[in-house]
């Protein structure tokens, strides 16, 4: 609040700072000599309100934009550290191990066609020395398994169905490759959400470790060494880690694997990109550093299949499942005792399709926001709880005032600051200089995010995709946050009116591969 204070003094509405200036001509009569006292305290005790407002919301985005830069710097310790041990990182010997855990892949697929064969072939050839592939149709209405049933000539097979995690939707019927030796397994089910479809998963996994992996991903092919690595180093507590998601729009695709990357054509995806290299490389490697890892993109997570089992699996009625259940796992082992890891490794990357349209993205956002408050109110508990070590005293409370609350601010900020200024509650020179500090540091951080990256993995090979990078740095402050502030606002009154949960059509594109132009598929 110090800081506020200062602020105010700068500002101009505390004694200390530059005169307040006059209100306008509109709003001038309520402060005139011949009004009541009582109407000018009103009129004084008003302009000194939007003025201290105006103050914590400037304030507020320069907090949160040195958070964002402290958790840059915790993970270029690791980038750099990550550069230096590249030829020594084991991944043969992890390989060669015959102790090396077998994994099983969970991939939910709902209306899926497009991309639904590529991301299998991705699986089918990942470089691991056991590994079976799930894949879960949630009740596809398009050509998701006939798709399939073409690529590996499925033939139908009786399974028991297991029961070790409750489920809601009914097993249709199992599906395995006809010559025996592919290890596929493709389930039909009745419709029942990517939670429920995911425990389904669980239940017929037959390995220690399950990755769970969204149909529209294509993993680096040793993606799996990488996240099991951590496993093999320290068997008895770890039980989850997850891995980098980047965007594979516009990418080229061959044989299932990324063979060159590329910016994006379109500037909404472009500017998802330097938000996905902030948010899941930079800031997602900064909390692991500490022991504060939250979220777990259902992109790529990894786990131990007996820990999920013990947790009771994934929340069907979460829409933000993935970071529930990493948050379940903190609360209880934690309230167990229970020594644990949780690790998100740097290296190894899925490449996921974004939104290329601003209704599909505006739907994602909005859930995203609500999935996070329902995390919130279900784990209250833990806010500010010493019990729960870094998770309840620094990584819940960071979210819930620079995750959770950032809509409101930003968007409060956006009409109460202008109209602060409008009636003279503050400071003009003083607030453009600030406000202009505040997006530029928001800016640098893009930049500082942009280079570790560029230094540690080198993903992009042509300058032009690195200046397309740097704009859409810029470009994200003027209008993509501000939208997004607003569906995040959408997001959160939808948890709190509990309305149904509905995750809405992505549209899908297709992976671009040479030869073939995508089309625009519903999935």
């Amino acid at each position: 609040m110090s800081a506020a204070v200062n602020v105010l003094t700068a500002l101009g509405t505390l004694p200390g700072g530059p005169a307040v200036q006059a209100l306008p001509e509109g709003l001038g009569v309520l402060a005139s000599p011949g009004g009541s006292g009582a109407v000018e305290a009103v009129t004084s005790g008003v302009r000194w309100v939007l003025a201290l407002i105006s103050a914590i919301v400037l304030v507020y985005s320069v907090a949160i934009n040195t958070s964002y830069l402290v958790l840059i710097f915790l993970a270029t310790w690791d980038a750099v550290h990550f550069h230096r041990r590249m030829a020594f990182s084991g991944q043969e010997d992890v390989y060669a191990n015959p102790l090396t855990p077998p994994v099983s892949v969970i991939m939910p697929a709902y209306n899926e066609e497009a991309g639904i064969a590529e991301a299998v072939r991705s699986m089918l050839s990942m470089r691991y020395p056991s590994v079976e592939v799930i894949v879960v149709d949630d009740g596809s209405k398009d050509g998701t398994f006939e798709q399939l049933r073409k690529a590996h000539d499925l033939v139908e097979i009786p399974r028991v169905v297991p029961d070790d995690l409750p489920i809601r939707g009914t097993v249709l019927s199992t599906h395995v490759p006809a010559d025996g030796s592919t290890p596929l397994l493709v389930i039909r089910k009745t419709n029942s959400g990517r939670a429920d479809a995911l425990n389904v998963g669980v239940n017929f996994a037959r390995n220690p470790l399950v990755c769970m992996v969204d149909a529209d991903s294509l993993l680096d092919p040793s993606a799996l060494l990488s996240v099991a690595k951590p496993f093999a180093d320290d068997p008895l507590t770890t039980v989850a880690t997850g891995g980098v998601v980047r965007i594979v729009n516009d990418c080229e695709v061959v044989g299932g694997r990324v063979a060159r990357v590329r910016m994006p054509r379109r500037w909404l995806v472009r500017i998802q990109v330097i938000e996905y290299l902030r948010a899941f490389l930079l800031g997602r490697t900064g909390w692991s550093r500490i022991g504060g890892l939250l979220i777990i993109s259902g992109a790529f997570g990894l786990f131990r299949r007996d820990a999920l089992v013990e947790v009771g699996g994934l929340d069907p009625d979460s829409i933000g499942e993935d970071a529930e259940l990493v948050t379940r796992l903190h609360r209880h082992l934690r309230d167990r005792g229970r020594a644990y890891r949780i690790v998100f490794v740097s290296e190894p990357v899925s490449w996921t399709e974004a939104p290329s349209t601003t209704a599909v993205l505006a739907r994602q956002r909005r859930r995203w926001s609500r999935g996070l408050a329902e995390l919130v109110w279900k784990h209250r508990g833990m806010v500010g709880n010493p019990r729960y070590g870094r998770v309840g005293l620094l990584v819940m409370p960071y979210y819930v005032l620079f995750e959770l609350l950032a809509p409101v601010v930003n968007l409060g900020g956006l009409v109460l600051v202008p109209f602060a200024l409008w009636t003279g509650s503050i400071n003009v020179d003083f607030a453009l200089a600030l406000l202009v500090a505040s997006f530029g540091y928001a800016i640098l951080v893009a930049f500082v995010a942009l280079a570790v990256e560029e230094y540690a993995f080198r993903r992009y090979n042509r300058w032009r995709d690195l200046g397309i990078a740097a704009l859409a740095s810029v470009a994200e402050n003027f209008g993509y946050r501000q939208f997004n502030a607003w569906w995040g606002l959408q997001g959160i009154f939808a948890a709190v009116r509990r309305t149904k949960q509905v995750w809405g059509v992505m549209t899908r594109e297709g992976f671009s591969t040479p030869g073939k132009s995508t089309g625009g598929k519903t999935g």
